[in-house]
């Protein structure tokens, strides 16, 4: 692919013909107004989607915009990989997001009791992206992390909220803390990356599996795997937007317009025609956030 091919956005999928939510979105990270990117995913059946939040300022902004437009919902939180930049500061960088200086716990705990307040909004409908992240974080963040994602774990059973998770290569450790501190009603595994056997536990906790664009990368057939088996009434489909554009249209910038894409390979790993498959997910996502 041309360099300049990366800039062009990728063309309107065919419209589905059953309307369907995009479970996971980033709309403050995108090139439209918050106005064209809802009226073009809403031209090809994406009539909802699910604004998260992933620091305070992105959480506030979130749940402001759900509460302007009546097909977005807010999920507020502190990402997996912002409570260790909050605690320990961000000297040299890593993060990528700028420097940063060291807060402390005490920090950590002003942060959380924001996210608390926001959580409350009825306009909020989860709590997340929090959960674990070992690939950007190393062995000297994880307490504020593990830390962080127990206190977002008693926030959303507080105020009853879905709890979305982030799981980069921690599929063991985020398994067990929701044991140990006790899983919300509803809990969402959002860009869900573990394997078939992983797919299973999921099911038997109820705890909904939520894929994305790269469940159509050619490397990817153990997610292909787990949607296999995962239960028809636990699925969502989002984008992650802008990241994880499916293919063809890997490494160009991802918007909602395009789960169209997405969900006609989920339709097809699992043998059940598009409707079906949007009936689903459409159902699903109302169920797993409570709209």
């Amino acid at each position: 692919m041309a360099p300049q091919d990366k800039n062009t956005p990728p063309p309107l999928p065919e419209p589905l013909r059953v309307a369907v939510a995009d479970s996971h979105t980033h709309l403050d990270m995108q090139d439209s107004s918050v106005e064209e990117a809802l009226a073009k995913a809403a031209s090809v059946g994406v009539t909802t989607v699910v604004q998260v939040g992933c620091d305070l300022a992105g959480s506030r902004w979130a749940a402001e915009t759900a509460a302007a437009h009546d097909s977005v919902h807010a999920t507020v939180a502190l990402h997996p990989n912002e409570a260790p930049r909050i605690v320990l500061g961000d000297p040299d960088g890593w993060s990528r997001q700028g420097a940063r200086e060291p807060g402390g716990d005490s920090a950590l705990d002003e942060a959380l009791a924001e996210i608390d307040r926001l959580a409350a909004l009825p306009q909020v409908r989860g709590v997340g992206e929090t959960g674990l992240d070992y690939f950007r974080t190393g062995p000297e963040g994880m307490a504020a992390q593990e830390a962080s994602f127990r206190a977002h774990i008693e926030i959303a059973k507080r105020h009853d909220k879905a709890l979305v998770i982030h799981d980069r290569e921690a599929h063991d450790d985020v398994l067990r803390i929701l044991r140990e501190e006790g899983a919300p009603d509803r809990v969402v595994f959002h860009c869900y990356s573990g394997d078939a056997e992983m797919a299973k536990i999921c099911a038997a906790a109820g705890y909904f599996m939520s894929f994305a664009g790269n469940v159509t990368f050619k490397n990817a057939q153990h997610l292909r795997d787990a949607l296999a088996v995962a239960p028809p009434d636990l699925v969502l489909v989002e984008t992650d937007a802008p990241f994880l554009t499916p293919a063809p249209y890997r490494g160009r910038a991802n918007a909602p317009y395009l789960i169209p894409v997405t969900l006609r390979a989920m339709a097809e790993v699992t043998s059940v025609t598009e409707d079906a498959m949007a009936t689903a997910v459409a159902a699903n996502t109302a169920r797993a956030f409570g709209y």
